[in-house]
């Protein structure tokens, strides 16, 4: 991984509520933490293939709307997802019955395709409208009673 990848995800990090963010990319591992005001980073050698990120597991919260649901938050800022493709159905609908870890959005922030996956088992109550466009770190993406 290059300084100028390395920097950019620095960048990223500083911008937006993201505490942690580790990013593998062929055999190089980089990890970046928040501690209050201050950022670091770490770089650590792997044997990995591909990129992927890893985020905090905190990505959930108990929602106002239905005590006893679980609400599901964008854990970062960037473009939802709700299909694996364009012209594909989406991951979940109203209604539907997930299981834990089953995958329910994408959201796509730097070239990075992150997937955002059920926290519990359930039925969707909720699921956003947004498709396409923009979500804030903390967004109600969905909710699962």
């Amino acid at each position: 991984m290059d300084l100028p990848k390395i920097k950019a995800l620095i960048d990223f990090v500083g911008r937006t509520n993201v505490t942690e963010l580790k990013v593998t990319e062929k055999d190089v591992t980089v990890r970046i933490f928040r501690t209050g005001h201050e950022i670091s980073a770490a770089t650590v050698t792997t044997p990995t293939d591909g990129v992927h990120a890893t985020l905090p597991d905190t990505q959930t919260a108990p929602s106002h709307n239905n005590s006893s649901g679980t609400s599901v938050r964008a854990p970062i800022f960037g473009v939802l997802h709700r299909a694996s493709a364009p012209g594909q159905p989406p991951f979940v609908n109203i209604g539907d019955v997930v299981e834990e870890g089953q995958t329910l959005f994408i959201i796509e922030a730097m070239k990075v395709f992150n997937k955002i996956a059920a926290p519990c088992a359930g039925r969707i109550t909720f699921v956003t409208d947004v498709d396409g466009g923009e979500v804030e770190t903390n967004n109600l993406l969905a909710e699962i009673a």
